[in-house]
């Protein structure tokens, strides 16, 4: 038999399986549906198979043709594997040429920020290559990977979280290492040539990967996707990762201790920080986080503040595969939590997590922080003081 006729065979049995489940729907919906006081049936106000509705904002539309793409029965119909199909329509992830179509088919391109100019004509490029790598760094399979975000000129804030809660140690049967995650610094952000700087430190701690790209807010979402393509290549066996900035103090002692508590079950899909649910795109065009409508239309699903989160390593694999069929969104802790939604997943509330910082009166009492897993924002001195407090024998709270 010909590969088009066992096609088109199967293409019958898949309309004839379609068909049955269609009767059996329609059998239990008059035979088990409920009825009101006179016994007459009382009917759905809604459509059992939802109507294809196509958005008209430019992200969202550009997902539908993606998620059209990675769709198996189309891909099947068209007897191309999904990466072919992808090549073709333009989507495939390492298409880094500028889009020449962007500008036509977004609405209100040319008014646009350059900023939303630069990411769109980039969207589908994720082939950027590491400068700087630590291929070593997860040879003995820690426990606790501390993945921070960091920029090349912030050599303070990197060597403060190296002398306090960021120290690689090892501890029993857990080992904690720590990689700062860097792009590279944007011309027009005029800083002056660091790059020798930044190898001496790359040599001296071992723990900076730099990416070929540049390290805007906007291609933080790309720092996120780069980082877990590390992870899956680089350190699949982590069994837990941290992903914070900065600018945050982590009680990584507290940390530990949690992740100690968990059972095997509540570890594997493990993803706590501080969720912001029922929230939508800014629209004042005086915010860091404005989004055009013209961008992107409807709400955002449950996301952890980037501020920091924690999840496990099996999770950070599964979040790899996923990213391929979620374009990247200029808010990276949106964009996560696109992902942890297409994986039928949404992040958890932990209370230990304040990216919002906590009570000013509370700021200075060194048992505020005893029970918390990370504070947002301290600077590179509060943080070791801060550190070396909750490290004293003597703390009594």
């Amino acid at each position: 038999m010909s590969v088009g006729r066992r096609r088109l065979k199967l293409l019958g049995i898949l309309m004839m399986v379609n068909f049955f489940i269609y009767v059996i729907v329609e059998v239990s919906k008059s035979s088990g549906q409920e009825k009101n006081s006179k016994r007459n049936v009382i009917l759905p106000d809604s459509r059992f198979w939802k109507k294809y509705t196509p958005h008209k904002a430019y992200w969202n539309k550009q997902q539908q043709k993606l998620e059209r793409l990675y769709n198996p029965v189309l891909a099947f119909l068209s007897n191309m594997t999904v990466e072919e199909r992808l090549s073709s329509n333009g989507s495939f992830s390492n298409y880094c040429e500028a889009d020449p179509f962007v500008a036509s088919e977004l609405d209100g391109f040319p008014n646009l920020p350059d900023r939303f100019k630069d990411f769109f004509h980039y969207l589908r490029c994720r082939n950027y290559s590491l400068l700087m790598d630590q291929p070593n760094k997860c040879k003995h399979k820690p426990f606790l990977l501390l993945a921070i975000k960091s920029l090349i000129p912030h050599f303070d804030r990197r060597q403060a979280i190296r002398e306090s809660w960021g120290k690689e140690m090892k501890s029993g049967d857990m080992t904690v290492v720590r990689v700062f995650l860097l792009g590279l610094t944007p011309p027009e952000d005029h800083y002056p040539d660091l790059s020798d700087m930044l190898k001496f430190e790359s040599e001296t701690h071992q723990d900076i990967l730099l990416w070929n790209y540049r390290d805007t807010f906007f291609n933080l979402t790309l720092k996120e996707v780069l980082f877990l393509k590390w992870v899956s290549s680089t350190c699949p066996d982590a069994q837990f990762i941290f992903k914070g900035d900065d600018d945050v103090f982590v009680n990584t002692h507290q940390i530990l201790d949690y992740l100690k508590s968990l059972t095997k079950e509540k570890a594997k899909d493990l993803f706590i920080g501080d969720v912001i649910k029922d929230a939508g795109p800014h629209r004042d065009k005086k915010l860091k986080y404005y989004i055009p409508e013209s961008i992107y239309e409807g709400s955002y699903p449950p996301y952890a503040g980037g501020g920091g989160f924690l999840y496990s390593g099996d999770l950070a694999l599964r979040l790899t595969n996923i990213s391929d069929q979620v374009l990247l969104y200029p808010i990276d802790d949106v964009y996560i939590g696109m992902c942890l939604q297409k994986l039928g997943l949404a992040p958890e509330k932990h209370k230990g997590f304040k990216t919002f910082d906590i009570e000013e009166k509370q700021r200075n009492n060194i048992c505020s922080y005893t029970n918390l897993m990370l504070v947002h924002s301290r600077k590179p001195q509060e943080m070791i003081k801060i550190w070396t407090n909750l490290q004293n024998p003597h703390l009594s709270c």
